[in-house]
């Protein structure tokens, strides 16, 4: 039996891929690591590791990553916070030396992906619509922000080049509050500011790739976002609501502004777009990792996470009718806090609804 070894366990993402590993056809042992020791308790990983919240991303964590690779061996290795893919790349030579195997783009492109003003960069660049952003080094460029990218009601969107789960998120047209909002997240020269989108309206494509060929891809809207309604923007990273969803249009902008940073894919690629005014969509990031709600797909019957490291152990790749989106339209995936999510359809939502007002 092979061992996969994963980090952030007892967190959803890489819970939900610990799930989605349980039910393929091949299992492996996982070996949980995490630096919160009441995630790494609440894990269903069968074997667990703590690395020491000291060491978190320094040299002693790259000491410690490795000295456990080479006391576990796992054949597989995956990193599940976007901090640590960009950490981890910078000595994935050394990773790749203790025997296990790594699933991920080159480190160039990892870098573009997790600072989100190079990647707008480079898609503006290459003629993909995307929407206008200024990188706010001091108080003149937010200032310009306002002057340029302000709606009819002179809001822009700020938000941090680095993190995820809407990290530093705000809708504003208020200066004074957009400078103190700056500060304090002390993100002068790490925040951007840019046209204001439809946050409310949202669609991730979630792709794996090898060497340059797609292998797979499902989209997924997200009809309401979890707990949006404890920030001021709205915005958590969370989904509330997510629906399977295909349109030729999404799969299009999807495929440009992947190419546009990587012109042979290797690993996952999740792209998140927002649509504009236009009703557009416009590519916001691109992660390299399974997203929360992988687990929505492995229920509805395409396990992703099964794919993926079924194609790195084993070489197996999937017999696919569709390649784009094999999963059929308007499946619900419903969750909350505490509870187990479920899967749905929207017929059957309003369905019991219809009952209930009789």
């Amino acid at each position: 039996m092979g061992k996969i070894f994963i980090t952030e366990v007892g967190a959803a993402p890489s819970e939900n891929l610990i799930k989605s590993w349980d039910r393929a056809q091949v299992k492996e042992e996982i070996l949980g690591v995490s630096r919160n020791p009441f995630n790494l308790f609440s894990s269903k990983a069968k074997t667990k590791r703590q690395i020491p919240y000291e060491y978190a991303f320094g040299d002693n964590y790259k000491k410690a990553l490795l000295e456990l690779l080479c006391q576990e061996k796992p054949d597989l290795s995956v990193f599940m916070s976007d901090r640590e893919i960009l950490e981890v790349s910078k000595f994935r030579d050394e990773i790749l030396e203790t025997g296990t195997k790594l699933f991920m783009p080159n480190h160039e492109v990892i870098e573009a992906c997790t600072d989100k003003y190079q990647s707008y960069r480079i898609w503006e660049s290459e003629g993909i619509k995307v929407p206008k952003t200024i990188i706010i080094n001091n108080r003149e460029d937010l200032k310009k922000s306002f002057l340029y990218l302000g709606d009819n009601e002179g809001r822009i969107w700020l938000r941090s080049t680095i993190g995820a789960g809407g990290k530093g998120a705000l809708p504003t047209n208020d200066f004074e509050f957009a400078q103190n909002w700056i500060e304090m997240y002390k993100g002068w020269g790490s925040f951007t500011a840019s046209v204001l989108l439809q946050s409310e309206k949202t669609v991730t494509w979630l792709s794996i790739w090898y060497e340059g060929e797609l292998v797979v891809a499902q989209t997924r809207r997200r009809k309401s976002w979890g707990f949006g309604n404890r920030t001021l923007s709205g915005v958590t990273g969370i989904t509330g609501v997510g629906e399977t969803y295909s349109d030729e249009i999404v799969n299009r902008v999807a495929l440009d502004t992947i190419f546009a940073i990587d012109d042979k894919p290797h690993g996952v690629y999740g792209v998140d777009m927002t649509y504009d005014q236009n009703n557009f969509p416009n590519p916001t990031e691109i992660n390299m990792r399974f997203f929360t709600t992988c687990y929505f797909f492995t229920q509805a019957g395409l396990n992703m996470p099964e794919i993926y490291k079924d194609i790195i152990l084993y070489n197996k790749f999937p017999s696919l009718e569709k390649k784009i989106n094999p999963l059929e339209d308007g499946l619900l995936w419903i969750r909350d806090m505490d509870r187990e999510p479920i899967l749905t359809t929207e017929a059957d939502v309003f369905k019991m609804n219809s009952k209930s007002l009789v």
